[in-house]
């Protein structure tokens, strides 16, 4: 069975980090892409990050970059987004997603197939 839990989540001042882990089971992490999502309250779910099958293409979203990078741990079937320099604009539920089955790459738009039940993350002073 394929599953998805997040955690890591919390609230954090504006400036500080945080670590979000999602854990995989039913399935290897080479065979599928991974992707962070976020959805704030009343807008809709936005790509973050993901990491593909081969763990070595990876892509982010443009108010992101340079201050989350995504990683993953194959043996602990884990993949970390880790977020740095966090601002109250980061406030959201982040969940993970897999396109198992349908593909390995990253590519924006593309549909995922299973989801975690999300962590909520707060950047609050």
């Amino acid at each position: 069975q394929v599953q998805l839990v997040e955690s890591g989540g919390g609230e954090v001042q504006p400036g500080g980090s945080l670590r979000l882990s999602c854990s995989v089971s039913g399935f290897t992490l080479d065979s599928a892409a991974i992707g962070w999502f976020r959805q704030a309250p009343g807008k809709e779910r936005e790509g973050v990050s993901c990491i593909n099958a081969a763990g070595m293409g990876r892509i982010y979203l443009d108010s992101v970059k340079g201050r989350f990078t995504i990683s993953r741990d194959n043996d602990k079937k884990l993949v970390y987004l880790q977020m740095n320099n966090l601002q109250s604009e980061d406030t959201a539920v982040y969940y993970c997603g897999t396109t198992l089955g349908l593909y390995k790459a990253c590519v924006k738009g593309q549909q995922y197939t299973s989801w975690g039940q999300g962590t909520q993350v707060t950047v609050s002073s």
